[in-house]
């Protein structure tokens, strides 16, 4: 059976000053669903999180999030989502444990619900040891699952990530993919950006890709990385130079038949690898398409 979709967009447009931004978007997010949206710096990432978060109209087209329309049914959207932004949204002059207490005091709960709250969202996020350390003393990890823990003092169905691990040394970031993937265990479904494409790989069941306003590919990490081309038999040498790179469909009969013509071209100390494309190999390969193609409208308008 399909996964009922939570985050549905029909030809999305939005523009500042002129500028096109996101140029007609459609997208569909599956529910219980970890959802990556990659893209260079202003590719319109944040843009698209604000629209669908309602904190900014679109100018055009339609996003429906948990049923619900984002401009005509906005307190509805904003009851079933939690949302956390690129930078830290809590006060660095109170403690972990103060910061979770009142805002869930300021989201209705009351006193004692407030405390049980921030107990448990103390241990969820590893953060039990120091809550009662004021948060401008915290590492950029500790802040950033501190700022994630506040945005789920009420859990909702949907959680907005703007690039949760900007900034972030290795350890924090596994950290935090552990807890992004332990929500999507609980049934909550997520909507990350992010311009880390390890990250897009490890969490995602869904990669969207976008550039020039536009989504230019679609799918899973393996779906893309199968868009980029072939395998590749790689010939190094003993300082690992790369000296030749030769495309191959992985069939042991092409792979038998490639190094046969290869080997008596090169020294018998030559290194023999077969590599796969990278996500780094289909995020240039999409992004440069896509400028490509958009240089070249912009030549046969002038």
């Amino acid at each position: 059976m399909k996964p009922t979709s939570v985050i549905d967009i029909s030809g999305l447009r939005k523009g500042f000053g002129g500028k096109t931004v996101l140029d007609g978007i459609d997208l569909s997010v599956p529910a219980c669903t970890v959802f990556a949206l990659l893209g260079p710096n202003g590719a319109g990432k944040t843009t698209l999180i604000n629209i669908l978060s309602t904190l900014t109209a679109p100018d055009a087209g339609t996003a429906r999030v948990a049923g619900y329309d984002v401009r005509s049914e906005k307190n509805a959207v904003k009851r079933s989502i939690s949302l956390t932004g690129q930078f830290a949204a809590v006060d660095e002059g109170l403690t972990a444990e103060e910061n979770l207490r009142m805002i869930s005091r300021l989201c209705g709960l009351t006193k004692e619900e407030a405390v049980s709250r921030t107990r448990e969202l103390l241990k969820q996020f590893d953060l039990e040891t120091n809550a009662k350390k004021l948060v401008k003393t915290y590492s950029g990890g500790m802040r950033r699952r501190l700022d994630l823990a506040v945005s789920l003092v009420v859990e909702r169905p949907i959680l907005f990530l703007d690039e949760p691990t900007t900034g972030l040394d290795t350890i924090s970031r596994r950290t935090l993919w552990n807890a992004v993937l332990d929500l999507k265990r609980r049934g909550v479904t997520i909507f990350l950006t992010t311009q880390y494409l390890e990250e897009a790989e490890q969490l995602a069941d869904t990669i969207a890709v976008l550039a020039g306003g536009r989504i230019v590919a679609l799918g899973t990490a393996a779906e893309l990385k199968a868009r980029v081309g072939l395998e590749r038999i790689e010939l190094r040498n003993e300082e690992d130079e790369l000296i030749r790179s030769v495309p191959t469909d992985g069939s042991i009969e092409d792979i038998h038949r490639t190094l046969g013509e290869l080997l008596p071209t090169v020294p018998p100390t030559i290194r023999i690898a077969i590599t796969k494309p990278s996500m780094d190999d289909v995020f240039i390969s999409l992004t440069a398409t896509s400028a490509q193609t958009m240089t070249e409208k912009e030549g046969v308008s002038l």
